[in-house]
């Protein structure tokens, strides 16, 4: 432990980055120092978990460097690299012919020359994977999520969406329109009263639904079926983001698309690459020509951005063919037993997982300066997993993010969570020594008042 309890100030253990949204003043640069005096105090106690660097391929086990420069190494929990595609060695062949034949750059929008032969090879293999759709590449995902909705959502539309949307989304939908309708969590009913007050009051435009088929907080899904049947009953169109498990769940490789039988059942697919495709970039899928052209002439994030590299074209190529492949279904198997397999463990010691089996597995931590503790013992004892916080999650809500690859062994799961659990019981006892030595403090200082 590099710094004792007593030395850490309240304020590295609360705050976050909420408070720091909207900073006033008629300065805007100077307004924003606010937030670096914070992150920076958490930085100095070795409490900013963040901006992480790897030193070597985000494998099951890597070395690392924190943002002040100091180097770790340890079990990989960290990275979105489900079936371990980033290092496969015909993924990385077909990275270096599509450098022999084109050099790394695509030198143009989608729109003025930028595409090559393997993006349009890329959009007819993803069309064969997803039932024939029509499909719109885009240089990450998170443009693809904010095209998908700037791009055809108008200022009289309405979009109703979970609350625990992506951030692609609900910028796209704010920068779309000032009609936008949240409901609580996977809630169906509010979903359902929110779409029938549009109705009742406007007929006339339209209404777009949105969801992900596998929230990455929590680890749930939505119920696709009953989404689409409610759409159908006030005539909205139903989008659904898949970036987590399209390729990396169900025998197919469709994830709950796939498990739910719901791949008709979306007007809109958004999918990125960054999670198992071992690339940057994404995708949007439409059913028809007329819609994918209208995308690509009024969707921003598509028509104004570089087009994928063809380096990053051939790389998810590559991945897409071994996702359809029998080995990318044994990929996948492995993935979900090793799933199971740290769900499983983390009971057996005491922790609490969030959600239902995914990629994904949410430790609940609970209070933001227990996480901050907890985060830095797990680091220093060779665990790497992301601590995510408020806002991104609920206040007092805060949990590791455990991203499991089908690379990892069985020693490596047995061994982070020993280590988890070793490092939160040394969290919570710091924390809550720590405040009790607050608390003798202000005491005493009180006492000393009244003398």
């Amino acid at each position: 432990m590099t710094t004792k309890t007593n030395s850490v100030p309240e304020s590295a253990l609360t705050g976050s980055l909420r408070d720091f949204r909207s900073p006033h003043g008629s300065d805007l640069i100077g307004r924003v120092a606010g937030f670096y005096e914070w992150q920076n105090l958490r930085r100095e106690h070795d409490l900013w978990p963040y901006a992480r660097s790897t030193s070597t391929a985000p494998q099951a086990r890597c070395e690392a460097m924190s943002d002040t420069g100091a180097t770790f190494a340890g079990i990989n929990f960290a990275s979105q690299d489900y079936l371990s595609l980033s290092s496969h060695p015909a993924i990385k062949a077909a990275a270096h012919k599509a450098i022999d034949e084109y050099g790394v750059h695509s030198a143009g929008s989608a729109a003025l020359l930028g595409n090559t032969t393997n993006s349009l090879l890329l959009e007819q293999g993803l069309s064969q994977f997803l039932g024939g759709r029509e499909i719109v590449l885009y240089p990450t995902g998170w443009a693809a999520g904010y095209g998908s909705v700037q791009g055809f959502v108008r200022a009289n539309d309405h979009v109703v969406m979970d609350i625990l949307a992506h951030s692609c989304l609900q910028e796209g939908a704010k920068a779309a329109t000032p009609n936008i309708h949240y409901h609580g969590h996977l809630n169906l009913e509010a979903m359902s009263r929110k779409l029938e007050r549009i109705r009742a009051s406007d007929k006339d435009n339209g209404i777009l639904v949105i969801t992900e088929s596998l929230f990455s907080m929590h680890s749930d899904t939505p119920d696709l079926l009953a989404m689409r049947a409610l759409c159908d009953t006030y005539n909205a169109t139903l989008l659904v983001d898949c970036a987590h498990d399209l390729g990396s769940m169900g025998e197919d490789g469709l994830g709950h698309l796939g498990l739910q039988n719901a791949l008709d059942a979306a007007d809109i697919i958004i999918g990125s690459f960054s999670k198992t495709f071992a690339s940057n970039g994404g995708f949007i899928a439409v059913r028809d020509r007329a819609t994918a052209e209208y995308l690509k002439y009024y969707s921003a994030t598509h028509t104004f951005s570089n087009a994928l590299s063809p380096v990053q074209a051939a790389t998810v190529l590559c991945a897409l063919d071994i996702v359809r492949s029998e080995e990318g279904r044994l990929l996948r198997r492995k993935l979900m037993d090793n799933i199971l397999h740290l769900r499983a463990e983390m009971t057996r010691a005491g922790l609490e997982t969030l959600g239902d089996p995914s990629p994904i597995v949410p430790v609940r931590l609970g209070l933001e300066g227990v996480g901050r503790f907890a985060s830095r013992h797990l680091m220093a004892m060779g665990g790497i997993a992301n601590l995510v916080e408020y806002p991104a999650v609920p206040q007092g809500g805060a949990r590791f993010r455990f991203q499991v690859m089908a690379s990892h062994t069985s020693d490596d799961i047995d061994q982070v969570v020993a280590i988890l659990a070793k490092a939160m019981r040394e969290a919570d006892l710091e924390y809550r020594l720590g405040h009790e030595g607050q608390a003798d403090a202000s005491r005493a200082h009180v006492a000393g008042a009244i003398a």
